[in-house]
C-alpha cells in the first residue's frame, strides 16, 4: 500500500478542492510512490511528532494543520518549521495534511465536535454555493442510459442522500453533417433528425475533467453538443461550520460545565449569560469567528469556537452567547476522527493516534 492510496482515499472524503485559498492541504513532504509502513495521526507536525512517527516505525504522518503555509527559500533549520521539515526528509517520514477541506466536509472535523457534544439535527452552518455544476447534454434515445450510467460512476447526480438525480426530456435533435465529418448517424450533406434526450446533471465543480472524459468515451456522436454552468445553489454537503440541537434544553451553567466535559477542556471563555435556556449549538472548530452572524440568523443560543479577541466579543450583542474553548481543544478529535477512517479501509499496517502533547499554550491555575 502505497502514500498515494492513502492520500487518495482521504481526498475522496475531503478533497483538496475544498481547501481555502489560504491552505496549503495535500502531501507536504514525501514520495507518494512509497509504501507505508504505519501511519501517526496527529493534529500538527512538529519534531517531536516526527521522532514518535521515527520511534513507531511509521513512515507517513497524516495532520490537519500544516506544518508549512507559505513558501520555503532555504531549510536551514532556523526555525521549528524548517527543522522538522528537514527531520522528515532525513529520515524517509512523508507529512501529508487535511486542514479546511477536512472542515468543509459533512462528518469532517465540526462533525466529529457534534458527535462528542451528542447533538441532532446537524448540517452545515454556512454552505458553500458556486461549487457545483450542471451539464446538459443531447443524447440519442439508444445511448442515454449508457451516458447516463458513466456519468453516474465518474460522481455526478448526487444531491445529499439521493444518487443517480438526473432530469430527461425528449426532442428531436437536427443537424447537417459536412463532407469532413464522420457522422454516427446521417450522411454527408444530408439534413438529419433524430429522437434525443436532453439529459440534466448536477455534480462538483473540482469533478468537470473527469465527468466530461465520461461523457465523451461513451456518447456515440462525434460532436457532442452540450453545456456546462455554474451553479450558484448552495451546496448542503460542504461549507463551513455546523447547527445542530441538544436532546433537551440545559440552563446556560449546565450547558458550559457540559461542554467543558464532552470537549475535555479546562476553561472556556465565554460573553455573559443571557438567562436562556440552551437548546441550539452552533460550532466552528478552529478559528471561526467569521461566522458568528450565521449562528446568529440561524438563532443559535451558542456559538462554540475559539481564537477570539478582546472587541470581538463585544459582537454578540446580547443576542447570542460565544464559547470559546480554545484553538487546540475544539479541533484534538479531529485524530480520532482520522484515524477511524483511515482504519475503515487499510488493515495491513499500524495507524496510531500521536501520543506528543502539541498544544502551544499552556495554562496556569
Amino acid at each position: 500500500m502505497t502514500i498515494k492510496d492513502i492520500t487518495t482515499y482521504l481526498e475522496g472524503f475531503a478533497p483538496l478542492a475544498y481547501q481555502e485559498s489560504y491552505d496549503n492541504a495535500g502531501l507536504i513532504v514525501g514520495d507518494a510512490s512509497t509504501e507505508v509502513t504505519g501511519v501517526l495521526v496527529t493534529l500538527d507536525s512538529t519534531e517531536d511528532v516526527i521522532d514518535e512517527a521515527i520511534a513507531k516505525g511509521c513512515n507517513l504522518v497524516v495532520a490537519h494543520h500544516p506544518i508549512i503555509f507559505k513558501g520555503l527559500k532555504k531549510l536551514t533549520g532556523k526555525n521549528y518549521i524548517e527543522r522538522t521539515i528537514i527531520k522528515a526528509i532525513k529520515n524517509d517520514v512523508a507529512i501529508y495534511a487535511t486542514h479546511t477541506n477536512l472542515d468543509s466536509v459533512v462528518g469532517g472535523v465540526n462533525f466529529k465536535i457534534a458527535e462528542k457534544l451528542k447533538l441532532e439535527k446537524v448540517k452545515i452552518l454556512a454552505p458553500k454555493s458556486e461549487v457545483l455544476m450542471k451539464l446538459i447534454v443531447f443524447v440519442p434515445v439508444s445511448n442515454t442510459k449508457e451516458v447516463l450510467d458513466a456519468l453516474h460512476a465518474a460522481g455526478a447526480g448526487v444531491i445529499g442522500n439521493y444518487s443517480h438525480v438526473s432530469f430527461r426530456g425528449e426532442g428531436t435533435g437536427a443537424f447537417r453533417p459536412n463532407e469532413k465529418a464522420n457522422p454516427t448517424i446521417g450522411a454527408a450533406n444530408v439534413d438529419e433528425e433524430v429522437h434525443e434526450n436532453r439529459v440534466e446533471v448536477i455534480f462538483p465543480a473540482y469533478l468537470k475533467n473527469q465527468i466530461l472524459v465520461a461523457m465523451h468515451r461513451t456518447h456515440i456522436y462525434e460532436e457532442v453538443a452540450h453545456d456546462i454552468i455554474m451553479l450558484e445553489n448552495q451546496n448542503s454537503e460542504v461549507g463551513s461550520g455546523i447547527i445542530g440541537e441538544l436532546s433537551e434544553s440545559m440552563p446556560e451553567t449546565d450547558f458550559l460545565a457540559y461542554l467543558k466535559q464532552n470537549m475535555g477542556v479546562s476553561v472556556i471563555r465565554h460573553t455573559k449569560l443571557l438567562g436562556k435556556p440552551i437548546r441550539r449549538v452552533a460550532v466552528c472548530g478552529g478559528s471561526g469567528g467569521f461566522l458568528l452572524g450565521d449562528a446568529i440568523g440561524q438563532s443559535a443560543d451558542v456559538f462554540i469556537t475559539a481564537d477570539y479577541k478582546y472587541h470581538e466579543f463585544f459582537d454578540a450583542d446580547s443576542r447570542i452567547i460565544i464559547a470559546d474553548i480554545g484553538h487546540y481543544e475544539s479541533e484534538q478529535y479531529t485524530k480520532e476522527l482520522l484515524k477511524d477512517y483511515i482504519c475503515k479501509k487499510f488493515i495491513n499496517f499500524a495507524v496510531h493516534l500521536s501520543e506528543t502533547p502539541t498544544n502551544p499554550i499552556n495554562y496556569y491555575y
